[in-house]
């Protein structure tokens, strides 16, 4: 598992857990009691200390939970406080493989609140059965990394080009988690299936190093041609400088709201890593709704929430 994947600290950790449901109640949270009305983080984790309920993949025990616990109660209490009502669960892979059952049951327990992104076998027989069956429970997206559908080029799987030729046919959506490079590969799939939603997830990780390359945002705002490409404006932790304000970031933001136009950017938290110290929930939002001076107030509302209800909410 990666540094990017995992970097939340167990100080950190114990800190959100100490969040109770009642500081949610107790929360003044625009929208609190019609989770429509508030804002929607389209990116965040959950698991659980119930490992009998929900198994973890390989012989990973409960001492690798990092944090120990982050439950869709715990991402609520942390959530609330800031406006935001709803949230698009993605798949942990690497503590849950793809047993998609506990983003699923979050979302039976939580009507209206939780929405989610799946990963699956692209390399099945019939992908477009399993993303059938997770759309009846809530699912709304697939995760797909380089590599998967049994060949190193998405092109040349027929399990790869079966999820993306089904989720145009039913108004799913493709989420790639990548690197810079990759987004060739993204580009190439769109141009072939170019009624396909497709979700970039945070940025293409351009600036994962440090350094915002120009060559990585021009490929980056280049994919924006296509018109069903939306792109992820999240996981601040693992970009540029690393922390708060993260006001280095926006003027990679203003290149791709610029491309993208609004109506296709949304933003994420990346929970829990994004509470990594010295990062906070309230700095990740705060960047959009506070810190951007060209962002008109129709534009936050389209960033914050807009974008992420249509593409996973309708």
């Amino acid at each position: 598992m990666n540094t990017f994947d995992r970097q939340m600290g167990r100080r950190d950790a114990l800190m959100v857990i100490g969040s109770s449901a009642a500081a949610v109640m107790a929360s003044s949270a625009r929208g609190a009691d019609d989770p429509s009305k508030g804002f929607i983080d389209a990116h965040s984790h959950i698991w659980t200390q119930d490992t009998d309920a929900y198994p973890l993949a390989g012989d990973q025990t409960k001492k690798d939970l990092d944090p120990p616990s982050f439950t869709d109660k715990e991402l609520l209490a942390v959530a609330h406080p800031h406006g935001v009502t709803r949230v698009v669960l993605i798949q942990h892979k690497p503590y849950h493989g793809l047993d998609n059952s506990y983003i699923v049951d979050a979302i039976a327990a939580n009507p209206g609140v939780f929405s989610a992104v799946a990963c699956i076998e692209a390399a099945a027989d019939r992908p477009q059965d399993e993303m059938d069956r997770l759309k009846k429970k809530g699912v709304r997206g697939f995760r797909i990394r380089p590599g998967e559908g049994g060949s190193d080029r998405w092109s040349e799987s027929d399990g790869m080009n079966a999820m993306w030729r089904h989720a145009a046919e039913t108004g799913l959506a493709i989420c790639p988690l990548i690197n810079p490079e990759d987004l060739e590969q993204v580009d190439g799939m769109c141009r072939r299936y170019p009624e396909t939603n497709v979700v970039v997830d945070h940025f293409a990780r351009v600036g994962i190093d440090g350094e915002i390359r120009e060559k990585d945002l021009k490929a980056l705002t280049a994919l924006a041609k296509h018109p069903k490409a939306h792109l992820k404006v999240s996981a601040y932790y693992a970009l540029g400088e690393k922390q708060p304000p993260h006001t280095e970031l926006i003027p990679m933001i203003r290149r791709c709201y610029e491309a993208y136009g609004p109506q296709r950017l949304m933003w994420g938290s990346d929970c829990p890593y994004q509470l990594t110290g010295p990062n906070t929930y309230g700095d990740s939002i705060a960047l959009i709704r506070e810190r951007i001076d060209f962002f008109s107030d129709e534009d936050r509302e389209r960033i914050l929430r807009g974008t992420a209800e249509k593409v996973y909410f309708s």
